[in-house]
Formats: C-alpha cells, sequence, structure tokens
C-alpha cells in the first residue's frame, strides 16, 4: 500500500465514510418503518399512562432563559478562573491584572442584568 498516494488514500477514506453514512441512512429508512400510515394512538405523548390534556408546549417566560443564560455565563467564569488559579504563581502581575479585568467586565454585567429586572 506503499505506493498509493496520499491524495488517493484520502479520496479512498472519504467514499468509505460517505458509504458508511449512506448505508446507515438507507438501513434506517427501511427498518425505522417510515413507510408506514403514521398510527394516532402511537403517535400520541405517553404522561404516564394518562391521556394527555391541553397543548404540551407551554410557553416559558423570556426571564427564565435570561436566568439560564446567565447561569451558563457565570459557569464558564467559574471553569476560566479555576484554569487562572491552578496557574497563579506563573503569570505573575499580568495574570493578576488580566484575571481582574475579566472579573469586573462579568461584574459589570451582572450589575446591569441586576438593573434590567433579570434577576427577579
Amino acid at each position: 500500500m506503499s505506493d498509493l498516494s496520499t491524495g488517493v488514500i484520502i479520496w479512498l477514506y472519504t467514499l468509505i465514510a460517505l458509504g458508511v453514512v449512506v448505508l446507515m441512512l438507507v438501513l434506517n429508512w427501511l427498518i425505522g418503518g417510515y413507510r408506514r400510515e403514521p398510527d394516532t394512538e402511537q403517535e400520541m405523548p405517553f404522561e404516564s399512562g394518562i391521556p394527555p390534556t391541553g397543548d404540551a408546549r407551554v410557553p416559558f417566560p423570556m426571564s427564565y432563559y435570561l436566568v439560564a443564560v446567565s447561569f451558563l455565563i457565570f459557569e464558564l467564569e467559574a471553569a476560566f478562573l479555576f484554569a487562572w488559579a491552578v496557574d497563579y504563581w506563573s503569570l505573575g502581575i499580568a495574570g493578576t491584572v488580566g484575571a481582574l479585568v475579566f472579573i469586573l467586565i462579568l461584574l459589570l454585567g451582572l450589575v446591569y442584568e441586576w438593573r434590567k429586572g433579570g434577576l427577579s
């Protein structure tokens, strides 16, 4: 196989990968039963044996999403600060100033969100 060029090997690998993807999609279509008529009994959502009442798509208030995004942002802050704390002694004063600027920017974001009522 050493006489094959790198380009031929890459194209061969690409064709095999695409073939596997197409094969999986075709098998899923054949075995998955997508060709049958939908059964209304099977299409109903399962709610612990109780027939569903009302719509399952209840809109959430916007404040829920704001709190969720804020949680993600401040969780990422903790991850970055953990990495900074692990390497604290080798970063020196430049690392400390960078971390303080990072914390200050996030603190300003928290104050802004608090004033806008995103945490209430």
